[in-house]
């Protein structure tokens, strides 16, 4: 059941999985990043964090500005903190994106898991 759907981001909640995912489309801005935050909010309040697994496909994302990367590790931070029972985070197809979570995850006590793609799209 998709929650949320605007131009750069959309929300979902998988109950058959019991999974929350979000995909992130190409670049997000500062102007973008607050209604993202409550709408995550949001969606995430009608689950049990305990019993779902938090899905965030960055299949479509596109690299960050180099200024933007911190932002990028506190967003992973923050996913981990949200008291899920996972965290997985999808791989960008693009190479530069990839290594920029990879690098991001690697700075910070990321306890989810970095996969290839989604087992399920929304």
């Amino acid at each position: 059941m998709i929650v949320v759907d605007k131009k750069k981001y959309k929300m979902a909640i998988n109950e058959g999985a019991k999974q929350v995912q979000v995909q992130v489309r190409g670049l997000m801005r500062e102007e973008d990043a607050e209604g993202y935050m409550v709408d995550l909010q949001e969606t995430i309040n009608k689950v049990n964090r305990r019993e779902y697994t938090f899905v965030v496909d960055g299949t479509h994302q596109t690299p960050v500005p180099s200024k933007v990367v911190p932002q990028l590790e506190q967003t992973m931070q923050f996913y981990s903190s949200l008291g899920f029972k996972d965290v997985l985070v999808v791989k960008p197809s693009s190479k530069i994106a990839q290594v920029q979570i990879r690098n991001a995850l690697q700075r910070i006590d990321f306890t989810g898991t970095f996969i290839d793609k989604a087992s399920q799209s929304i």
